[in-house]
């Protein structure tokens, strides 16, 4: 049974050595799993696999091999809390697709606002499954666990089918971490592409082929020369949207972040909503109190600066093209003219979207602003990686 492991792994592309099958079962004879399923499995990943990318693979052939051996059941029954929140999801509204094909958006941004507007003026009690006032699990434009095309939500704690076009309530995001520890290095050597070297500063640095050559010229005497050290002088502004869909993407946001803060001396860093307005902030839990007006942003950084924007793309269309579109805030001005003012200022500047390329022509949003960025937004993976450093450097 060991054995078969063993060849099924390496079938599956799985790096295992005859040394590691031996320790594993080394491990076995010394009974170190002591008879528990789960404790074998952990003593065979540790001890059979070398690279976390191959974890998937050994999930798999671990499966195949030992089809059936799970830990049994108890005789007594399975007791178990249910949490409230899971209680309340059954009383969502789940429709098929051919009845969310039935269910029709109101046709446009204005119309919806100045319905939503009326509403407000009418309503005056709760309403629960309905398709015109403001309730829950309905098909009416606004309100919670329901569906319609194109809404407002209102009393929700998190999207479900990342419909709406704006969101009447407070939400918290979280800062990213840039102490993750990087899966790979591949993404720090797909970042070194956008570096220029400066020596700056005080002499600290050994010059071994200058003391070599002056020491030759003083007759032997040893002539130490010194010079600064170099510094990647390359200077980065990255823009880094969280919330909503990106909740799907932290993880690689994440390790993108804490790549980024090791590799460059001279990064700047501000986080936005869907797409950049007039302002920005550092600290997500304050960026209501202690946002960052976009134009002293402009104002502070020099157009030497790379800049590097960092979000999915996915949002409603109105949010670029709209004055009042944003999800949370009445913009006075539609997110297409600070692009605008952003790429004006910083004309160095890519697009790094988590979403797969393949998927950006099924978003309208995304089209948008991959056309407002002129071509430069790639794939956040290592091949786009490397093709926006490339676009950085010209």
């Amino acid at each position: 049974m060991f054995l078969n492991l063993f060849y099924e792994l390496r079938q599956a592309k799985v790096p295992v050595s005859l040394n590691e099958y031996l320790t594993l079962l080394e491990a076995m004879v010394a009974r170190v799993p002591q008879y528990d399923a789960d404790d074998f499995y952990y003593l065979a990943r540790a001890t059979l696999v070398k690279d976390e990318r191959n974890l998937d693979k050994f999930d798999r052939v671990f499966a195949q091999v030992f089809k059936g051996l799970e830990k049994p059941e108890g005789q007594e029954g399975v007791t178990a809390e249910i949490p409230e929140e899971w209680l309340r999801a059954l009383g969502e509204r789940f429709l098929t697709e051919e009845e969310k094909k039935q269910v029709e958006a109101l046709g446009g941004w204005e119309k919806l606002m100045e319905t939503l507007r009326q509403r407000l003026e009418e309503q005056k009690e709760r309403h629960e499954g309905g398709s015109k006032w403001i309730g829950t699990r309905g098909t009416s434009p606004f309100g919670a666990y329901g569906y319609n095309p194109e809404g407002i939500r209102i009393g929700q704690d998190r999207s479900r089918h990342r419909r709406a076009v704006k969101v009447w309530d407070k939400r918290e995001f979280k800062d990213l971490d840039d102490s993750v520890e990087i899966g790979t290095r591949n993404i720090k050597v797909a970042l070194r592409r956008l570096r220029r070297f400066a020596r700056q500063g005080a002499a600290t640095e050994l010059d071994l082929d200058d003391t070599i050559r002056s020491t030759a010229h003083q007759g032997g005497m040893l002539d130490l020369k010194m010079v600064p050290e170099r510094h990647n002088t390359v200077k980065v502004l990255l823009l880094l949207d969280v919330g909503g869909s990106m909740d799907d993407h932290v993880r690689v946001c994440e390790e993108l972040f804490s790549a980024v803060r090791s590799e460059f001396k001279h990064l700047e860093h501000y986080y936005f909503h869907n797409c950049p307005y007039e302002g920005l902030w550092r600290d997500n839990a304050r960026r209501w109190q202690e946002q960052i007006p976009t134009w002293d942003v402009l104002h502070t950084y020099p157009s030497d600066y790379k800049l590097v924007i960092v979000g999915d793309a996915s949002m409603s269309p109105y949010e670029i093209a709209y004055a009042g579109g944003a999800v949370e805030h009445w913009n006075e001005e539609p997110g297409h003219v600070w692009m605008s003012r952003l790429l004006d200022q910083f004309p160095h500047a890519a697009w790094l979207n988590p979403v797969p390329e393949a998927h950006w022509r099924y978003t309208q949003s995304v089209q948008m602003l991959e056309k407002l960025m002129g071509g430069r937004m790639f794939p956040l993976t290592l091949d786009g990686l490397d093709r926006a450093m490339g676009e950085l450097n010209r």
